[in-house]
């Protein structure tokens, strides 16, 4: 077989170091044998978080005794602690880095000791998920060369092969850790959860010597903070009458005496000209602090994030909406009959497995149906534009809490006629697989539609914070309904009433609680199409080729969440 040709970078990568801080030699660093371990890491992370995640709010009502409300909160606080952590792994990577023993039957509250322990090893596990998260898709495709033809190839597998090691670890995360944990003893389903994280550390160490490392480059969120700043502090200057009199890359250049190295320039355009102060020159001779100034094309960069910010804030209620289905979906499940096949009982945590069903079907329905006829319709080889799929992903959200109203109805009709108030409510547990289904369909829609508006809207240079600003919405949606849940609690069980969110479910009325988050859905949507409305997508002049690079990075964004 003939070797690579020399152009393609010989032995010696150029933008690539080994462990010790030597430029890599591409035969002895990287490819699969690096990319493999991070993969088994993935897989091992996976398997962990959602094994603790999924089946929490039954540890929190059965073990810990505490009511349903808590332990729902308990739930997305830890959940949106996971996603907002990634910002912030996300920033330290890209500017500095490159159990409780069950209590007796008796129903008495964890002490706070215990609920201190707990609390701690959460917090601990959601730190330890927002490094990971925000840092092993990218490490991955390090090791390849996207220069390479043969390794850019290779990579676009280490996706494919990522995303389905997640999925793998999703099921085996709801189905057998769940059935596990409830069977055979949470110390048991915690402990594979210990023994796996630390086999998937184990194996990352081991491919120390072949990783191969890129070098910093700095984070976006450093360029914003800094152009919010200048133009704060340059807020009492008059604006030039010309654009052409702002500092830009070109200038920037002469001074810095890097021509060519800079990033091209952005048109100038008239929206929050506020932000266009930053870049006001005070007759700089050397180049300056970007803490004094800053360049056209950076500004121009910021205000790109800032007309994305509406649709960002209106796709945080499909989240919170999706965190009913880990919380008090999960609580109605355990009053329900869940038997199946005669004896087995389906543990209320493996429902979820209905989230990764619908996601495996409702994408290659699309791709396969509604692609081809909304591309014959409308022109648009995508089929729906990012933005009519989170809408879809919106209204599929709505249509899953009304679902799950009338669900709940149905279900506290059925115990009113339970002699055994203690037994389990004669209505098939299966019952709740609408909600389910139609929050997972609608998560395919949403969660790729944000992906694609993300990634392709935002700046050239700023994917990796766009991404952490799409993941930061999955965590103010756990903590948006950390928050509702808190406010109805407290209103509903005010002066002697039961909560709609009482801890005994058949007793409380968490149909109402539904209701209102799909008046909420419903509004958020009527927002969120004014916004989309208001929304003009930015001129793109990429090539095919810078397209392809565009899917690869959608496929390395896509893995953040799921992983």
């Amino acid at each position: 077989m003939a070797s690579l040709p020399v152009t393609d970078g010989g032995r010696i990568l150029t933008d690539a170091w080994d462990y010790k801080g030597r430029p890599a030699i591409r035969s002895q660093t990287g490819g699969w044998t690096s990319a493999s371990t991070i993969l088994v890491v993935e897989l091992n992370e996976r398997l962990t978080s959602l094994g603790i995640a999924v089946n929490l709010v039954t540890y929190m009502t059965g073990t810990m005794h505490l009511g349903n409300a808590v332990a729902a909160n308990t739930v997305t606080n830890f959940l949106g602690t996971s996603f907002i952590l990634c910002l912030l792994g996300g920033f330290i990577a890209d500017t500095f880095l490159g159990s409780c023993v069950p209590s007796s039957d008796s129903c008495i509250p964890a002490s706070g000791i215990q609920l201190a322990v707990l609390y701690l090893a959460l917090y601990m596990t959601a730190l330890g998920t927002g490094g990971l998260k925000s840092s092993v898709s990218g490490f991955g495709s390090d090791q390849f060369d996207e220069s390479n033809p043969w390794e850019k190839n290779r990579m676009m597998k280490f996706f494919n092969y990522f995303f389905f090691l997640i999925s793998l670890g999703s099921l085996v995360a709801v189905t057998v850790l769940v059935y596990v944990q409830d069977n055979l003893g949470r110390r048991w389903g915690y402990g594979i959860c210990a023994t796996s994280i630390l086999i998937g550390l184990l194996v990352f160490l081991s491919g120390t010597r072949r990783y191969r490392f890129k070098k910093l480059v700095g984070s976006p969120l450093t360029q914003i903070f800094s152009v919010v700043v200048v133009a704060w502090r340059n807020r009492r200057l008059p604006l030039p009458s010309e654009a052409a009199l702002l500092y830009d890359v070109g200038e920037q250049a002469k001074l810095d005496g890097r021509q060519g190295e800079t990033k091209q320039p952005l048109p100038h355009t008239k929206q929050f000209r506020f932000l266009d102060r930053a870049a006001i020159k005070r007759g700089e001779a050397s180049p300056p602090s970007r803490w004094r100034l800053n360049t056209l094309t950076d500004v121009e960069e910021v205000k790109m994030v800032v007309r994305m910010l509406p649709i960002w804030a209106t796709t945080i209620m499909f989240w919170t909406v999706y965190a009913q289905m880990t919380t008090f979906s999960v609580s109605q499940a355990t009053t329900m009959d869940r038997r199946v096949a005669g004896s087995f009982e389906i543990p209320p945590g493996s429902l979820t497995v209905f989230f990764v069903l619908s996601i495996l079907l409702t994408v290659p329905f699309y791709d396969r149906l509604v692609v081809p006829v909304f591309r014959h319709f409308t022109g648009n080889s995508q089929g729906l534009t990012p933005l009519q799929r989170i809408g879809v992903g919106l209204v599929l959200s709505a249509m899953a809490m009304v679902a799950a109203a009338l669900t709940e109805i149905k279900r506290q009709r059925v115990a009113t006629t339970v002699v055994d108030p203690h037994g389990p409510v004669p209505m098939s547990v299966f019952w709740l697989i609408p909600q389910f289904l139609l929050v997972g369909s609608g998560e395919a829609f949403a969660y790729i539609g944000q992906l694609d508006f993300f990634l392709r809207e935002c700046p050239s240079g700023m994917k990796t914070m766009s991404t952490g600003l799409f993941l930061s919405t999955l965590s103010l949606g756990f903590f948006l309904s950390s928050a509702l849940v808190t406010i109805v609690d407290r209103v509903t069980g005010h002066g002697g009433h039961r909560s709609w969110l009482a801890d005994d479910l058949n007793h409380g009325r968490l149909y109402d609680f539904y209701w209102l988050l799909a008046v909420l859905s419903v509004l958020n949507l009527i927002v969120y199409l004014v916004s989309a409305r208001w929304y003009v997508y930015r001129e793109r002049g990429e090539s095919p080729a810078d397209d392809g690079n565009l899917g690869v990075e959608l496929r390395d964004a896509e893995t953040s969440h799921h992983g």
